[in-house]
Parts: structure tokens; C-alpha cells; sequence
């Protein structure tokens, strides 16, 4: 029996008893004692006060700052996709399956899906069914190369025929708001509505607060939060009978990474989060339901050149996630479809943390 066993079962047995008695000597006896007698005599100071010898002061190894990382946003990247779904995790379902996850006949725009988690989430939206799918990324040729690739690829892995999947690639600067607009009118042009949009544009950069340039920080914000509020506004016009919006976050939106700076992105996400929620009670009665996701550290193109410049990160990072990995690009599937797709119909305002128990602790 094993110990906890034993003292759950003493607990209860002297619980049950009407009266006093003497404690007993059996086995589980022991185990409540040395839970409830304290094993050494409490130190006191001089004027008597048992807690002085725990008021120390440490430097914190775990919840501190270190002030020499520091990263700025790429302006370049490789042919990688920055993602998973190239491993085979992919197919038709051949048994049955819950209807409502179905994709089909939906038409889908995923901001900043050229590579990385973006490009992930449009592909997802291929996999799941749908079949009319709008690629949006900074640079059009970008945009159109991520498009084309998509296409090639389902036909290639006999997943869809040729001709079957419209993709079309656009580029646009999210922090444009006339930008935004001339992308979202070609889309009306081109398929009349939108039935999912995903807000996945997005930048980060590492600096302490007092060095951070305030240009820098400006564009931040302008991207990450002007950006999806553009996004969104525009999406729901484009959405007369109701829709899903899924705003990207971050789990930074709710609490603070460390070992390395970044409140500026932070707060930036903090933003998306509640831009869902409060969108999600304006457009209720719409029939729109607006969501976050918010991802944890991710193998995306982006984590990688993070840690190639910081490589002191990972470990980091790892031993705080009490899963002990990164997330895969793809283990935001799931999730993805479930707030695009009709079985999240009752979901409006809510946020979905995929981070292995990062912020359980």
C-alpha cells in the first residue's frame, strides 16, 4: 500500500470516529505525523520572531530578466516553410468524423501566410475542406509563391485534383489600413464573402525597456494590433451571414516571458486578446464570433533565428514548459479548425492557450 494509500485510509477511519482516542501506531499513523509535527525546533531571533530566518533576499534564477538578449525582426528568410505539415501528418479521413469540422465549401484568408504558423493555419484550412483559400503576406510574390505552393502540393500528394483548390495570394501591408481595404475588396471581387478569417501577421523583437527604440516600437504595435484590428473590421463586412474571426495572440498576452525582454510584444498581445473579446460582444448578434489563439514557443522560421542568435534560449524555455518541447507548428490544428469551423458556433470571446502548460505555472 502505498503511502498516500495508507494515510488517506488512516485519515478516514479516524474521521469516522465518534470520540477521542489515543493516535495510533499503525503504519499510516507515521506518515500523518510527519505531515503535521514540525521536524526541527523554529530558530528565533532575539526579540522572539520565528520568521526572521526565512526573510532572506536572492537573486531570482527563474523569474528574472536578462538584459543582454536582444533580437531584431528578420528582414529576410529561407525556402523552409517554417512548419511541419510536410511530414506526412496529413489525408482524407476514412471513418467517420464529426461533420461540423468540415471545411467544405467555406471560403478562408489567413494573414501573414507565406511561411511559419500563417502558411500552417491556410494549408489546415485545405486539409480540413475548403477549397477557396486567400494567402495574404507582406511582399505579393510571397504571397503568390506560398499560393502556388499550396496547390501543388495537395495535387502532388493526390489529396485534391487540378483545379479544384483556388488559392490566391495577395500582398498587403497589415499596418495600411488603405492597404487592408484593397486587399479585402479583391477578395469580395473574387469570391463574394468570407467564411473564416485568421489574423496570424505578426512581429516580434527583444529589447530591454529603456532601449527599446520607439520607432520600433511603434511599428510593433502598428503591425500586431492596428494590423488585426484592420484585418478584422474588414473581414466582417464580408461576413452578412456571420463568420469566424480568429485573432492570433500569444501566451505573452497574459503573462511575462523571461529570460528575455520583450514588453512591447507583450502588451501588443495582451491587446489581440481582449480586441477578441470585446469585438465578440459587439458583433454577437451579427452572428461573427471572434476568438484568440494563443500559441506557445513554436518551431517556426522565426523561433529558429531567434535561438541561433540566442542559444542560451532553449533550455530556457524547455525546462519551463511542463510538457519539455516546443509545439510543433501543427499542433495547432486542432484548434485552428475548431474556431473556424461550425462545432465552435456557441464559442465567442474565448481564448485558447496551446503552450504545453507553460502558463499553468
Amino acid at each position: 500500500m502505498s503511502v498516500f494509500r495508507s494515510t488517506l485510509s488512516t485519515a478516514r477511519a479516524l474521521s469516522a470516529r465518534p470520540t477521542f482516542c489515543a493516535p495510533s501506531r499503525a503504519a499510516g499513523a507515521g506518515s500523518i505525523r510527519a505531515y503535521s509535527t514540525p521536524t526541527k525546533v523554529v530558530r528565533k531571533d532575539e526579540k522572539g520572531d520565528p520568521l526572521e530566518e526565512h526573510r532572506v533576499e536572492v537573486e531570482p534564477k527563474l523569474a528574472a530578466i536578462d538584459e543582454t538578449i536582444t533580437f531584431e525582426h528578420p528582414k529576410k528568410w529561407g525556402k523552409h516553410p517554417g512548419h511541419d505539415m510536410t511530414k506526412g501528418d496529413f489525408g482524407r479521413h476514412t471513418k467517420r468524423t464529426l461533420a461540423s469540422f468540415s471545411m467544405d465549401g467555406k471560403v478562408c484568408l489567413v494573414t501573414g501566410a507565406a511561411r511559419g504558423l500563417g502558411n500552417m493555419m491556410a494549408r489546415t484550412f485545405v486539409e480540413s475542406g475548403a477549397n477557396a483559400i486567400v494567402l495574404v503576406d507582406l511582399k505579393k510574390e510571397d504571397a503568390e509563391r506560398a499560393a502556388e505552393d499550396l496547390v501543388k502540393w495537395f495535387v502532388e500528394n493526390g489529396e485534391a485534383e487540378e483545379g479544384e483548390i483556388q488559392a490566391l495570394g495577395l500582398g498587403c501591408d497589415v499596418s495600411d489600413e488603405a492597404s487592408v481595404a484593397s486587399v479585402f475588396a479583391t477578395v469580395k471581387e473574387k469570391f463574394g464573402r468570407l467564411d473564416a478569417v485568421v489574423t496570424a501577421a505578426g512581429i516580434v523583437e527583444n529589447y530591454v525597456a529603456h532601449e527599446y527604440p520607439t520607432q520600433k516600437i511603434k511599428k510593433l504595435l502598428d503591425i500586431n494590433i492596428m494590423g488585426t484590428w484592420y484585418c478584422a473590421l474588414e473581414a466582417a463586412k464580408l461576413m452578412p451571414e456571420g463568420g469566424s474571426i480568429t485573432l492570433v495572440g500569444s501566451m505573452s498576452g497574459s503573462i511575462v516571458n523571461v529570460p528575455q525582454p520583450q514588453t512591447p510584444y507583450n502588451f501588443s498581445k495582451a491587446g489581440v486578446r481582449h480586441m477578441a473579446r470585446s469585438l465578440a460582444v459587439e458583433w454577437a448578434t451579427k452572428g461573427i464570433r471572434v476568438n484568440c489563439l494563443a500559441p506557445g514557443y513554436t518551431l517556426t522560421n522565426l523561433t529558429k533565428v531567434i535561438l541561433d542568435a540566442n542559444p542560451v534560449l532553449r533550455d530556457e524555455w524547455l525546462h519551463r514548459i511542463p510538457m519539455g518541447r516546443l509545439a510543433d507548428p501543427s499542433d495547432l490544428k486542432g484548434a485552428v479548425i475548431y474556431l473556424a469551423s461550425d462545432s465552435s458556433k456557441y464559442t465567442t470571446g474565448a481564448e485558447i492557450v496551446v503552450d504545453g502548460g507553460y502558463t499553468c505555472l
